[in-house]
């Protein structure tokens, strides 16, 4: 298939740097090839420019969201990107950064598939703070609220002034990190959620079957991964900004990845939260590498946007 590899040097929305390096750092360390190994065609869009704001005026834009104009602007910018993507029959894949860039993501495959999208978050958090609800101002916990139209009008309205994600079409896997705010939010809207210790209580192939089944009840043929790195357990992955204990382990993200990425539904993927520096060996970076090797070859599944 033909993938179009868009980098995101993003660490304003988790306002911990590092973050920002991994694009670079994967490239380097060979994802093209790993990509190209099983026969897709990569085209490297670069890295999408992040515009700078110095750490004394984060709240400048607004009291409650740090680096919010830069987020912002970022998010426009990378929605375009995988808009135009979809359109011309290819698969965004996104490489982070942070996670608020998939407000973006989401954003622009909205756009392109309308109501005909569903969204996987596989992540430790919920990321569904609001500016009201977020104990930290870290916009990377926003992201997904914001996709479903819930939160500040700031975020919310990025790329178009609609509801990006209908919450019914909405499933995390793997969260164990919830904040008061998120786990109210989540009643108000029932959200799907799969707890890391559900995960492991249900077991992954009948919460993905569950999953499955329920998008082809809704006739959903269109989904978004959003993968964050943390949703492995803090001792695999001690190179990511958040790493929360009692994570899944490696055999189960691989299982969901592949299971996934093999039902020919997913259209867009992002990859999130990976950060070196905070590993003082390649444990990490090696983790990430696997994992994109399984992406990789189950992405030949994907018929559709050949």
């Amino acid at each position: 298939m033909n993938i179009n590899l868009i980098g995101v040097p993003l660490y304003f929305g988790c306002d911990k740097k590092g973050v920002d390096l991994s694009p670079d750092i994967l490239r380097n360390n060979g994802l093209i090839d790993i990509l190209e190994k099983h026969n897709h065609k990569v085209f490297d869009l670069g890295n999408l420019h992040v515009k700078q704001m110095s750490e004394q005026d984060k709240f400048k834009d607004n009291k409650s969201m740090k680096y919010l104009s830069p987020v912002v602007e970022l998010n426009n910018n990378l929605a375009q990107s995988v808009y135009c993507s979809l359109n011309s029959g290819y698969f965004p894949l996104v490489i982070g950064g942070d996670h608020a860039l998939g407000l973006g993501s989401i954003c622009g495959a909205s756009k392109h598939f309308n109501n005909d999208l569903a969204v996987i978050w596989i992540d430790a958090h919920g990321d569904i703070n609001t500016d009201k609800t977020t104990p930290s101002g870290n916009i990377h916990g926003m992201p997904l609220a914001a996709a479903m139209g819930l939160g500040n009008e700031s975020l919310t309205d990025i790329y178009f002034n609609d509801r990006k994600v209908n919450p019914k079409n909405v499933y995390i896997i793997g969260a164990r990190a919830l904040d008061q705010g998120e786990l109210d939010l989540m009643k108000e809207v029932d959200l799907k959620l799969w707890k890391t210790s559900e995960v492991k209580e249900l077991g992954c192939e009948k919460i993905i079957n569950d999953i499955l089944t329920d998008l082809n009840k809704k006739g959903i043929t269109n989904v978004h991964i959003s993968y964050d790195i943390d949703s492995l357990d803090a001792n695999i992955v001690p190179g990511t900004g958040t790493p929360v204990e009692n994570g899944l382990n490696v055999d189960e993200v691989n299982y969901v990845l592949e299971k996934l990425l093999k039902s020919g539904l997913i259209t867009s993927m992002d990859f999130v939260e990976l950060n070196t520096k905070l590993d003082s060996t390649d444990q990490t970076l090696n983790v990430a590498l696997e994992l994109f090797n399984v992406i990789s070859k189950s992405l030949s599944h994907v018929d559709k946007l050949k």
